[in-house]
């Protein structure tokens, strides 16, 4: 490592200001600097503003995420014989398939090690949605989550301060300074984070439509091959699905709702939609992890697992590990509940033209469900079950959706939202197909 120069990091933001590019020396040398505090963020926010307007080369990207991974440390799990498989969406209202697959997965012979996300934006987060199970710790150390897998098959952890610490930072930087949606920016900051968990393969679910990070499907696309191609790079096989979010995932939207509702689906029931994603993107974990001959011997476990209940008894060792009320499984009224409940009724007949997740989601925000500030404290209990689904012909003053607030004034918040996000009217609802594109390292398909 060369020795630190105050003037190295303000010459690497010149030369991508002026549409230069970086060596995988610079990268490696920025990052070690930044996660050791030597490069101030007001230096990183800048050069993450000249990354979003000029971005990377794929060269670059994958310096960067080289330099990320070495920046902390590395789960190692070549000892075990199963197979290591995680899965990584980047994002969506009403997505809470992380929840119901790490179990479902495991129950069918696959190891899982999953690192997942807070809330960002009007997005929610599996980390978020995990600690409403009453006592559920997130916040275990790479020693423990290393013995969990190994005695469970399973875990359900957030990035650690020794998994790539430089992404740590950078991260909360982007948020921050309104450089999220940079292509080589997210392909990085996920795929450190994937490859520092010893992984086997990998399953993305890339989001496109208009409640997504990267509503443009060209965009999300481009994102998919990069971050399969960063996989490839380091002999860790990457699937990527394109999934649709321009309507919430299932009916649940909000912590403690979105846990039931997995719940639901763990048992084989729930909503359509989100089996048929969940489904697709278990069946590409068990391929992946050569559990499953094909897709169909896969679905055939998977829907085994689901129906002897081996899928819902596996969740339940994994919340008891991570000092969570187990018992939710059984008894998912021991989730935390809203204090006020009420229907959220047309007002007019029609059909259901749109339903906004967008919407949804800052409405869940104002209800306390997510954050608007680091420091926010979430509100588990909040949140929409929504019935109503676009293509729907209802009446005046029919229920097209059940608000969970607070109370009467999370009520009334969250009435305003659903009159934001559902739109009824005449004519046809124009949807996205909700599963698109399959992307591997061999070409789309």
């Amino acid at each position: 490592m060369a020795m630190f120069s105050p003037m190295f990091a303000r010459e690497c933001i010149e030369r991508k200001r002026d549409g230069g590019r970086l060596s995988a020396t610079d990268w490696t040398q920025l990052m070690h600097d930044y996660a050791s505090g030597r490069v101030p963020d007001y230096q990183m926010a800048a050069l993450a503003m000249a990354i979003w307007f000029r971005g990377m080369t794929d060269d670059e990207t994958a310096a960067l995420m080289q330099a990320m991974l070495a920046s902390g440390a590395r789960l190692d799990f070549s000892h075990l014989r199963a197979p290591r498989i995680d899965k990584h969406s980047t994002g969506g209202v009403g997505d809470k398939t992380s929840l119901i697959l790490a179990p479902l997965v495991a129950a069918c012979g696959v190891a899982v090690p999953m690192m997942s996300g807070r809330g960002l934006g009007h997005t929610g987060g599996t980390l978020d949605k995990l600690e409403a199970i009453p006592g559920f710790r997130t916040d275990l150390s790479l020693e423990r989550a290393r013995r969990q897998v190994e005695e469970i098959g399973c875990v359900l952890i957030g990035q650690t301060a020794e998994i790539a610490p430089a992404d740590r930072k950078l991260y909360a930087l982007r948020d921050a300074t309104a450089t999220v949606e940079s292509i080589p920016l997210i392909a990085a900051s996920i795929m450190s984070k994937k490859l520092a968990e010893g992984l086997t393969g990998l399953v993305l679910d890339v989001k496109h439509g208009s409640g997504a990070f990267m509503p443009e499907r060209e965009r999300a696309l481009a994102l998919a091959q990069l971050m399969v191609a960063l996989g490839a790079q380091h002999g860790v096989p990457v699937v990527a699905l394109l999934t649709a979010m321009d309507r919430p995932l299932g009916r649940a939207c909000g912590n403690a709702l979105e846990v039931e509702e997995a719940i639901m689906v763990l048992r084989g029931e729930g909503p359509a939609d989100l089996i048929e994603v969940t489904m697709a993107l278990a069946i590409e974990m068990l391929c992946l992890g050569e559990v499953a001959r094909d897709a169909a011997d896969a679905r055939a476990q998977l829907e085994h697992a689901m129906a002897s209940g081996r899928a819902a008894e596996r969740f339940e060792p994994v919340i008891a590990a991570q000092g969570g009320d187990a018992a939710v499984v059984a008894d998912p009224s021991r989730l935390p509940q809203a204090a006020a409940v009420e229907f959220f009724r047309a007002d007019t007949a029609g059909t259901v033209l749109e339903i906004r997740p967008r919407e949804i989601g800052l409405g869940i925000t104002a209800l306390g469900g997510g954050r608007s500030r680091v420091e926010d404290v979430v509100d588990p209990t909040v949140g929409f079950v929504i019935s109503a689904r676009p293509g729907d012909r209802v009446r005046a003053g029919e229920p097209l959706a059940t608000v969970f607030a607070r109370d009467a004034t999370g009520v009334a918040k969250g009435m305003s939202a659903l009159r934001l996000a559902i739109r009824i009217g005449e004519g046809e609802a124009r949807v996205l197909p909700l599963i698109d594109v399959r992307v591997t390292a061999g070409g789309t398909a």
